[in-house]
């Protein structure tokens, strides 16, 4: 059986009209398929628009309201400051001295169930959302409120969506005036942390001091004793002071390790010079004799006075260590008043002038766009099926299909 091979060219000349023929034809076609059903599509589309426009109208008018505040912004820490006096070596400090993006973090303690929960019973939710389920006025809320932090600048945008326009201005405000509340509650700066730590601290020592005098007076009571020589009162107040720097060292390493890891240079040397005031003061307190000072602080001293001697002695470093820990207390008291005066409302939210959604005009044009292509699709596809014998044979059994009755039961 042999073949004939058209020229590619004869080919291309032969069948490039024909299709362009068969594809105008075609379109033609379509089109008087579309207008001889024109009243169809009119009506389809009149019907959907008029749906649609009913839709629209009763969907509720929703209203936003916007917010802008600025985060604290990180300040250093005392741990950075040490370090940036180490030159060099400051190279070598991890770089976890601190939070990473201070926005992210009041980003999730405003989408954190306490505000939320206190949001709920300041402005009665349950009752507006009408429900009694406190997850579902949660998650509600949480719908209603987008909470964004900018990546260039940190400032932190909040937009609430509500039915009133009043009520979601109020819940914008709220948001903030609720974050500033549960950053006076929790301690989320450094400053903040250390302010508990020496506010322990201090109430400890107040207690502890109250105790020593007490002791005191009962033993001045007992011997008679009311002071003390010169050279013992001397000694007794050096001994006091180098245990006084002891243990406000300690509680300035303890106060460092909140907020740095073990292996920071700043820390490693604090622990050092602490390990130094120690020795220094177990030194002292051996002395150069056979008697320890912390035992006997002077030899001439007469043992009915001893015991007056260790109680005077534990009522001045009570003193001196509750003169250093409230320093460092009033220190990171106004250290977290700084840090949170940092804290500003950018633009407050007011009550909107106009409805944020919805958008009628958009929702019926996009019905009626939907409708017509929707129309002229199927206008197509029934003007085809029409058209085949195979598709009509297959329309004609399943219509006979649906109109089956029941089969009677043989008898």
């Amino acid at each position: 059986m042999q073949t004939t091979k058209l020229d590619p060219d004869l080919q291309v000349t032969i069948n490039g009209p024909h299709l362009d023929e068969e594809r105008g034809a075609d379109l033609v076609e379509r089109l008087t398929v579309v207008f001889e059903h024109k009243n169809f599509i009119l009506l389809f589309v009149g019907i959907a628009t008029v749906l649609a426009v009913i839709v629209a109208l009763l969907l509720p008018k929703i209203y936003e309201a916007n917010a802008k505040i600025m985060p604290p912004q990180q300040s250093p820490s005392v741990a950075a400051a040490l370090l940036a006096q180490l030159g060099p070596l400051a190279a070598l400090a991890p770089r976890d001295l601190g939070p990473r993006s201070p926005s992210e973090l009041y980003v999730d303690m405003l989408r954190s169930r306490a505000v939320a929960d206190r949001l709920i019973q300041r402005f009665s939710l349950m009752q507006v959302y009408q429900t009694k389920e406190i997850s579902r006025v949660e998650n509600k809320l949480r719908d209603a409120s987008q909470i964004e932090a900018s990546v260039k600048d940190g400032v932190i945008s909040l937009t609430v969506s509500d039915r009133e326009p009043q009520r979601a201005a109020d819940i914008a405000n709220g948001y903030v005036e609720e974050l500033q509340e549960l950053m006076q509650r929790l301690a989320v700066t450094e400053a903040g942390r250390r302010r508990l730590f020496f506010e322990h601290e201090v109430q400890t020592v107040s207690e502890e001091l109250a105790r020593a005098e007490q002791s005191l007076k009962q033993t001045q009571e007992k011997t008679g004793m009311i002071q003390l020589d010169s050279q013992s009162r001397a000694m007794i107040e050096a001994l006091v002071r180098l245990r006084s720097q002891v243990a406000s060292k300690e509680a300035e390493v303890q106060a460092m390790r909140i907020v740095v890891t073990d292996r920071n240079p700043v820390l490693i040397r604090a622990e050092k010079e602490l390990a130094a005031l120690r020795t220094e003061l177990a030194r002292f307190e051996a002395g150069q004799g056979a008697g320890s000072i912390a035992e006997f602080p002077v030899g001439k001293v007469p043992s009915a006075g001893l015991e007056y001697v260790r109680k005077l002695r534990e009522v001045k470093y009570r003193e001196s260590l509750l003169e250093a820990f409230a320093k460092q207390y009033e220190i990171a008291r106004i250290d977290e008043a700084k840090d949170a005066s940092i804290i500003q409302v950018l633009d407050k939210a007011v009550p909107a002038t106009k409805k944020a959604r919805p958008q009628r005009a958009v929702i019926v044009l996009l019905a009626m766009c939907c409708a017509l292509f929707a129309a002229i699709v199927f206008t197509l596809i029934s003007e085809r099926i029409k058209k085949d014998p195979n598709q009509v044979v297959k329309l004609q059994r399943l219509k006979l299909a649906l109109r089956l009755r029941p089969l009677k039961p043989p008898r």
